[in-house]
C-alpha cells in the first residue's frame, strides 16, 4: 500500500494499475482512506502541481473503491479530471475486474454526470462494451458520442462505413436530435450534400434499413417545430431534404408545414412553403388550411415568403375562383406590409379576382384598403369602383410619446446592521448597474462604523469570508490591485483591516487624479472619496457623507444639503474635502435663493460656499465641434470623426480639490483610445448631473465606436444619460445621432429610447438631430439602412411626427445624387410611413425627391421616391 502512494505522490501513473493488482478488498479500503486525504491536501496546492499528480490520483482512487456511486463520482470529479481527455485505458485496466453489472452501473452513473459525460465518452462506451449493458442516452452521452466518435478522431466528418458499424445507432441517433444544442462538429456542413456529411451520412444508412425512416423523419420535424438556434435548424433541415419525402409523407404532416411557414426561421419557412405549394397543386390542401397559413405567412416580414405566397394564393384563386371570398380578405394582411411593392401585388391579385367575391367580401376588402399606401390609393378606387367613397373619415393624428422619466427618490442608506450587509456582499461580489445602490452602501458603511464599528467589522468579514483580500498570502500580492481599484471593495478592506492606516492617509493625502481621460479623471473623482471613506470608517467620526443623492439621477436638492451641513456644525465636524465638493457639483442651482438664504445662518465656510455657489449664474462649460482626421490602414486613407470638445470651467480649478480639476480644463478628443475602452460609465454619470452635454462630449469617443467600429452595448448609458439635467445641446444629440447608425440592434435601441426620452421631455431638437445625421451621413460614418432601422422602430411607438422632424433635416439634397447611397431608399420608405399617418411638415417638398421620383424605372430608390413624392402631396397634414 505505502509502494502505491509513493506512486501516487510522484504522478507515476502507469505504474498504478500493476501495485493495485497487489492489493486485497481490505487493502484497497485502507488505501482509499490515504487516497481521500491526500486528495484534500491537494485541492490547496497550485494548480501547476495538482496537474503532476491528478490523474495517478484519479487512477488509483478508481480502483480502491468497492461501491459503484463512489467510483463514479471519484471519477467524475471535475477537480481531478480538469478539463483534459481521463486516461481511460488505465482507468480500464483497474475496473477490468469487477462484475459486469457493477461495471455498468458506474458507466450509467458517468453518463448522468451533467459536468464530466461528454469528456469521459470514451472510458463510459468502453465500460458499456465490457458490461454489455443498455447504450446510456443522457445528453453528455450522446454528445460526447457525436464529438468524439472515432471518425471524429481522424477526421472532421463521419463514414458511412463507421456509421454503419455503430452498433447503436438506432438508440443514438433520435436523442442526437433532442439535445439542447446540437454538436459544432455535427452542424457543421461546408458542403452538405458531401457522402461524408452528417446529412448525407444519415441518408444513406437510413435508405440501406439501419435507421428507422419514419423515426428519423419524425426527429426531425420535431426539431424544426420546436425550434432553437439557426444552425441547428439548418442540420435538420438538410437532413429531411437529403431524404426527400414521400408525397405521402408530405400529406401525412400538413399541420407541421403550416406551423413551419407561419413561425420557423426563413429558410425553414420557405421549405414548409414549397412543400405546401405541391400539396397545393395535388388538390391535398384544403382552402382553410391554405387562408390559416396565409394569414400568418403574409404578416411575416421576409419579403420573398410573402410574395411566394401570394403567388400561391394566386394559383389557387385561378384553379378554384369560388374560394375568392375565403382568400381574398386574406390577401388583404398585404395591404399593411411595409413594402410598397408587395402591396402592389397585393391589390392586382385583388382587382383580377374581385368579380368573384361575394359583397360582404368586397366591402370587408374596401375597408382594408385604407391600410395602403397613398401612391396606391388611386389604383384601389378603381378597384372597388366607389366602394373606397363610403369610408368614414380618417381621425385625425395625435402623437404617441413615452411619459417623461421621473425623478425618483434615493431610498435611505440601510437602517439596520443585516440590511446593509446583505447589500455590501451584492456589490462585492458584482458591478453596480446605477449610482443608488453604490451611493447608498457607501452611506450606508459611514453611518454603521459610527455608531458601532466593531459589529459592523464582525458581520462583514464573516459574510465576505473567501474574498481573495481577506487571504494573507494573496493579498501580499495583490494589495496594489486592491487599492487601484475604484470601488465599494475598498473601503471594506479598511474597515477589515486589509489595509494599514498609513496607507489609507497616503492614499487620501497623495490621490489627486489623473488627467490621461475622461474616465480616469471621473475614476479619480469617485477614488478620492473612496479613500475619505475609507479615513471615515477608521476613525468613526463621520455621521453620514454629504454628497448622497436625493435623486436616482445623482441630482441633490439644496435644502437636503443645507440640513446635512447644520448636523455637521452641531457635531462639530469638518466635511471632507471630495466629498463636499461632489455635493457641490450635485446639488441643483437656478433659483435656488431660499436655500442659500438659509445657508447664509448657519455661518460655517462649507455653508457660505453652498450660499455662493447657488446663487452663481455660471453656466456649464462650453461644448464646441471638435473633427478629427485619421489615417486608416485600408486603401481609403484619412477619415473623418466627428467629435465635441469642451472648454474651461475656471471656478472648478480655483475653488475645488486637486482630484476634480480636469473637469475644469479644456479638453479636447483625443486619436488614441483610452484604457477604460469598453467600461460602463454608470457611476461616473452621477458626477455631474447638472452637465449632461460635458459629459455626452467626454463620453462620446468611445459611443461613437458603436458606429465606427462596429462596437457592441457602447450606447448603453445613452438613456442615462439624457436623464441628467442641463441643457441637451449638440454633444447629446450627436451622441444620439451616432448611436442611430449603430451596428447592433441593442446599441440603436437605445438610441430610440433616448430620442423618445427627449422628445417627452420637450429637450429633443429634431432640426438639430437632423443635421447631426446629415453630417454623419456626408461623412459615411453612419449606413443610411441602420439609421432607417432606428427610426422605423421609433416610428411604431406612434411618434411618426417626431421622427418625420428628425428625417426631414436628413433627406435634403440626398435624393438628387444620381446613385444614392445604399440604404437610402430604406430612409424614404420610412419617412414615406411617417407622412402617411402623421401628414407633411414643413413647406414644401423634401429638396431633390421629385428629380427621383420622375427618373422612372422599377428600381427601390425610384418606388419609394415616387411613395414619397405622392404622400405629401395627397396626404392631408400639418405643413
Amino acid at each position: 500500500m505505502n509502494e502505491l502512494l509513493t506512486a501516487v505522490r510522484e504522478g507515476r501513473q502507469r505504474d498504478v494499475p500493476a501495485l493495485l493488482a497487489r492489493l486485497d478488498e481490505s487493502q484497497r479500503r485502507a488505501a482509499l482512506v490515504e487516497l481521500k486525504a491526500f486528495h484534500k491536501e491537494v485541492r490547496s496546492w497550485h494548480w501547476h502541481e495538482q496537474g503532476r499528480v491528478r490523474k495517478a490520483l484519479l487512477i488509483a482512487g478508481a480502483g480502491c473503491h468497492t461501491g459503484a456511486a463512489g467510483c463514479a463520482a471519484w471519477i467524475g470529479g471535475r477537480d481531478l479530471l480538469g478539463w483534459t481527455r481521463s486516461p481511460y485505458p488505465l482507468l480500464l485496466k483497474v475496473l477490468a475486474d469487477r462484475p459486469p453489472a457493477w461495471i455498468g452501473d458506474v458507466a450509467h452513473r458517468l453518463a448522468a454526470r451533467t459536468t464530466t459525460a461528454e469528456i469521459t465518452y470514451e472510458l463510459i462506451s468502453e465500460l458499456v462494451e465490457i458490461a454489455q449493458c443498455p447504450v446510456p442516452t443522457t445528453e453528455g452521452y450522446v454528445r460526447g458520442w457525436a464529438e468524439t466518435s472515432p471518425w471524429q478522431r481522424k477526421n472532421p466528418t463521419p463514414s458511412v462505413d463507421l456509421l454503419r458499424a455503430d452498433r447503436h445507432l438506432r438508440v443514438l441517433v433520435p436523442r442526437l436530435f433532442e439535445l439542447t444544442t446540437l454538436p459544432a462538429s455535427v452542424v457543421w456542413s461546408d458542403e452538405p450534400d458531401n457522402p461524408d456529411r452528417w446529412p448525407s451520412a444519415l441518408a444513406v444508412v437510413t435508405e440501406e434499413g439501419l435507421l428507422e425512416r419514419a423515426e428519423l423523419v419524425d426527429s426531425c420535424v420535431t426539431r424544426l417545430l420546436r425550434g432553437g438556434k439557426p444552425a441547428d435548424l439548418r442540420f435538420c433541415l438538410a437532413v429531411l431534404r437529403r431524404l426527400a419525402l414521400t408525397e405521402q409523407e408530405e400529406t401525412a404532416r400538413v399541420a407541421d408545414w403550416v406551423a413551419m411557414a407561419a413561425d420557423g426561421i426563413s429558410n425553414v419557412a420557405g421549405h414548409a412553403q414549397e412543400v405546401l405549394g405541391r400539396l397545393d397543386g395535388r388538390g391535398e390542401l384544403t382552402t382553410r388550411a391554405l387562408a390559416d397559413v396565409s394569414g400568418s405567412v403574409l404578416f411575416r416580414t421576409e419579403k420573398k415568403l410573402v410574395r411566394s405566397q401570394l403567388v400561391l394564393i394566386g394559383k389557387a384563386l385561378s384553379r378554384e375562383p369560388s374560394t375568392a371570398g375565403e382568400l381574398l380578405p386574406v390577401v388583404a394582411e398585404a395591404f399593411g406590409h411595409e413594402d410598397i411593392g408587395i402591396q402592389e401585388r397585393a391589390l392586382k391579385l385583388v382587382a383580377r379576382h374581385l368579380p368573384a367575391a361575394g359583397d360582404p367580401a368586397r366591402e370587408e376588402l374596401a375597408l382594408s384598403a385604407a391600410l395602403l399606401s397613398p401612391v396606391h390609393r388611386t389604383a384601389a378606387a378603381e378597384v372597388f369602383d366607389g366602394l373606397l367613397d363610403e369610408q368614414s373619415a380618417v381621425e385625425p393624428y395625435e402623437e404617441l410619446l413615452p411619459p417623461a422619466p421621473a425623478l425618483r427618490c434615493l431610498e435611505p442608506a440601510p437602517e439596520t446592521l443585516a440590511e446593509l450587509v446583505e447589500e455590501v456582499v451584492v456589490l462585492v461580489g458584482s458591478a453596480p448597474q446605477d449610482i443608488t445602490s453604490f451611493e447608498r452602501v457607501l452611506d450606508g458603511l459611514v453611518r454603521h462604523a459610527h455608531t458601532d464599528r466593531a459589529a459592523l467589522a464582525d458581520a462583514l468579514r464573516e459574510a465576505l469570508a473567501g474574498r481573495w483580500w481577506l487571504d494573507d498570502d494573496q493579498l501580499r500580492n495583490g494589495r496594489r490591485r486592491l487599492t487601484s481599484d475604484a470601488g465599494i471593495e475598498l473601503v471594506v478592506a479598511v474597515l477589515l483591516g486589509r489595509i494599514p492606516v498609513q496607507a489609507v492617509q497616503d492614499g487620501r493625502a497623495s490621490w489627486t487624479g489623473t488627467g490621461t481621460c475622461a474616465h480616469a479623471a471621473l475614476e479619480g473623482v469617485m477614488k478620492a472619496r473612496l479613500w475619505e471613506a475609507a479615513d471615515a470608517v477608521l476613525s468613526g467620526s463621520t455621521p453620514f457623507l454629504l454628497a448622497v443623492p436625493t435623486w436616482h439621477t445623482g441630482s441633490l436638492d439644496p435644502a437636503v444639503l443645507v440640513d446635512r451641513l447644520r448636523t455637521y456644525e452641531q457635531f462639530g465636524i469638518r466635511p471632507g474635502k471630495a466629498d463636499f465638493a461632489q455635493a457641490l457639483l450635485r446639488v441643483r442651482r437656478g433659483g435656488r435663493h431660499e436655500a442659500a438664504a438659509t445657508a447664509d445662518l448657519l455661518g460655517t465656510p462649507e455653508a457660505d460656499r453652498l450660499a455662493a455657489w447657488l446663487r452663481a449664474d455660471e453656466p456649464p462649460a462650453p461644448v464646441y465641434r471638435f473633427d478629427l482626421e485619421e489615417k486608416q490602414p485600408s486603401p481609403g486613407g484619412w477619415t473623418r470623426r466627428v467629435l465635441m470638445a469642451t472648454g474651461e470651467r475656471p471656478v472648478i480649478e480655483r475653488e475645488f480639490p486637486r482630484s476634480f480639476h480636469w473637469l475644469g480644463r479644456p479638453q479636447v478628443p483625443q486619436r488614441r483610445f483610452c484604457y477604460h475602452w469598453g467600461d460602463r460609465p454608470w457611476p461616473w454619470l452621477a458626477t455631474l448631473p447638472h452637465d449632461g452635454e460635458s459629459l455626452a462630449a467626454w463620453l462620446l469617443p468611445n459611443l461613437a465606436t458603436c458606429t465606427t467600429d462596429e462596437s457592441r452595448s457602447m450606447a448603453e448609458p445613452l438613456t442615462a444619460l439624457v436623464e441628467l439635467g442641463g441643457p441637451a445641446a449638440d454633444a447629446i444629440h450627436l451622441c444620439v445621432a451616432y448611436a442611430m447608425g449603430a451596428r447592433y440592434p441593442e446599441d440603436r435601441l437605445s438610441a430610440v429610447d433616448a430620442l423618445l426620452t427627449l422628445a417627452a421631455q420637450n429637450r429633443l431638437d429634431a432640426a438639430l438631430l437632423g443635421e447631426e445625421l446629415a453630417v454623419l451621413l456626408e461623412h459615411n460614418l453612419v449606413k443610411p439602412s441602420r439609421l432607417a432601422d432606428s427610426a422605423r422602430t421609433a416610428a411604431a411607438t406612434g411618434a411618426y411626427r417626431t421622427v418625420l422632424s428628425v428625417l426631414a433635416g436628413v433627406l435634403p439634397g440626398l435624393p438628387a445624387h444620381e446613385k444614392g447611397p445604399r440604404g437610402l431608399s430604406d430612409l424614404l420608405s420610412v419617412t414615406a410611413e411617417c407622412v402617411e399617418h402623421c401628414g407633411p411638415i414643413g413647406a414644401g417638398p423634401i429638396p431633390g425627391l421629385a428629380e427621383t421620383a420622375a427618373r422612372g424605372g422599377s428600381s427601390q430608390l425610384v418606388r419609394q421616391a415616387v411613395r414619397l413624392k405622392t404622400a405629401w402631396e395627397q396626404v392631408p397634414g400639418p405643413r
